[in-house]
C-alpha cells in the first residue's frame, strides 16, 4: 500500500478484510472520502474523571471509575460538565506500518461537546498506534450544552495513515503553486496558518457565544433549535472582541481554504504563546473541501474558541491556528462537496446543523 492517508476505497478494503470490524454492519454513509465515521454503542458509563488507560484496558479502568451506567437506547441525557465513556460499535486490527487518528465530527465540535477516542493501553487521546488490535471507546464531556444521545449516532471520525503522510512546507508550497489552497498569499510554517475574521464584508456579526444556562440539544434533531435560545450574537465594528475566560465562541477564518483531491488536512492548535485562548478543533478536512477544479474561492473554516485564565483581546487578522496538510495514498472515489452530501461546503460563519439559521 502506498504511503499516505487512506481513501474511501481503501477503507472499504479494510472493512472487507476484517481490519475494521463492528458489532453491527458498517453502513455506506459512514465512509467519507478519507475517513470513517464511528458509531456510539448502547451504553454510556458515567465516570468520576477523564483518564488514559496506560498499562490497563479501558474495561479495567471502568471497573474502578464508573459511577453508574446510562442506557442510551431510546435516547439519554448526557449532562454538561460530566464525563462519560461509551464503547463504540467499531474495532480495529491495524496492519504493520499503519496508524489511525480520530477527531470529533464538525457538528459535534461546534456544540462544544468534547469527544475523544481512547484505546486499550492508550497513552494519548485520539491516537491509535501501529498494530493496535482491540476495541474503541469514545470519551464524551459536554461543555456548553447537555445533550441527548442514542446508539448509532456519529460523533467521532477516524483516519488511517500508512507511513509518514505529512507534507513539508516546501511540498505544501508546491501544492499551492499547482492548485491554490488559500485565497491570497499563503502563510506557510509547519502547515498553513489561518487567521480570524472580525471585519465581515457585510454587517457587524462576527460570531456566537454559548449561553451558560440552556435546554438540552437532542443530537438527532437537525435544523430544529432556535439559535437565540442557545447563543448570543457577537458583534463588533472595530475589528476586535474581548474573549471572556471560560466562554465558548464560534468564529470564522478570514481565509478561504481548499483541500485538493490528493490531500487531506487536520486543524492543529497554534502556538500557546499567541494568547490565553485555544482554538478547539474538530479536526479533519476531507479531500475536496472548498475545492473547485475550475478555481473557486474555497470555503472558510469555522473556529471553536475557548478563552482560558484571563480576558483576551482578539484582533481581526490575528493568526489563531494552522492546517497541517497530508498526502493521500490514492485519490478518493468521492470528494467532499462534489459527490457526497456536505453540510459545510462553501460555508461562512455557521452554527452546527442542529440549529435553524436565519434566511
Amino acid at each position: 500500500m502506498r504511503t499516505g492517508v487512506l481513501a474511501d476505497s481503501q477503507i472499504r478494503q479494510m472493512i472487507q478484510s476484517g481490519a475494521i470490524r463492528a458489532t453491527d454492519p458498517i453502513l455506506d454513509n459512514q465512509i467519507q472520502p478519507a475517513s470513517l465515521d464511528l458509531r456510539l454503542g448502547d451504553v454510556a458509563y458515567r465516570v468520576r474523571a477523564s483518564f488514559l488507560p496506560g498499562a490497563s484496558t479501558v474495561a479495567e479502568r471502568l471497573e474502578d471509575l464508573t459511577m453508574h451506567k446510562v442506557p442510551l437506547t431510546g435516547g439519554a441525557v448526557l449532562e454538561k460538565g460530566c464525563v462519560y465513556v461509551v464503547p463504540l460499535m467499531e474495532g480495529l486490527t491495524l496492519p504493520s506500518g499503519m496508524t489511525a487518528a480520530a477527531s470529533a465530527k464538525s457538528s459535534i465540535g461546534r456544540l462544544d461537546l468534547m469527544t475523544r477516542v481512547i484505546t486499550d493501553q492508550g497513552v494519548e487521546f485520539d491516537r491509535v498506534p501501529e498494530g493496535y488490535d482491540g476495541p474503541l471507546y469514545a470519551e464524551l464531556c459536554p461543555q456548553s450544552f447537555s445533550v441527548v444521545a442514542q446508539p448509532g449516532q456519529l460523533l467521532n471520525q477516524i483516519i488511517f495513515r500508512q507511513g509518514k503522510t505529512l507534507l513539508s512546507d516546501a511540498e505544501l508550497r508546491a501544492v499551492h503553486a499547482r492548485t491554490p489552497i488559500v485565497n491570497g498569499d499563503p502563510v506557510i510554517s509547519d502547515g498553513l496558518g489561518f487567521s480570524v475574521d472580525l471585519k465581515p464584508a457585510q454587517g457587524d456579526l462576527v460570531g456566537y457565544r454559548a449561553k451558560p444556562h440552556t435546554g438540552v440539544v437532542d443530537l438527532s434533531k437537525l435544523a430544529h433549535y432556535d439559535p437565540a435560545d442557545y447563543w448570543e450574537e457577537v458583534r463588533t465594528r472595530d475589528g476586535r472582541i474581548i474573549l471572556d475566560p471560560g466562554a465558548f465562541y464560534i468564529l470564522v477564518s478570514r481565509e478561504a481554504i481548499a483541500i485538493p483531491p490528493d490531500c487531506a488536512a487536520e486543524m492543529a492548535p497554534y502556538l500557546a504563546m499567541v494568547g490565553e485562548f485555544r482554538v478547539h478543533y474538530a479536526g479533519f478536512f476531507d479531500p475536496g473541501f472548498g475545492f473547485d477544479a475550475a478555481g473557486g474561492s474555497g470555503s472558510r473554516g469555522v473556529l471553536e474558541v475557548r478563552c482560558h485564565e484571563a480576558p483576551f483581546v482578539l484582533e481581526h487578522g490575528q493568526i489563531v491556528g494552522r492546517l497541517v496538510y497530508e498526502k493521500m495514498s490514492e485519490i478518493p472515489d468521492q470528494l467532499y462537496g462534489q459527490d457526497i452530501a456536505s453540510n459545510y461546503q462553501g460555508q461562512g460563519l455557521k452554527l452546527s446543523k442542529h440549529f435553524r439559521m436565519p434566511a
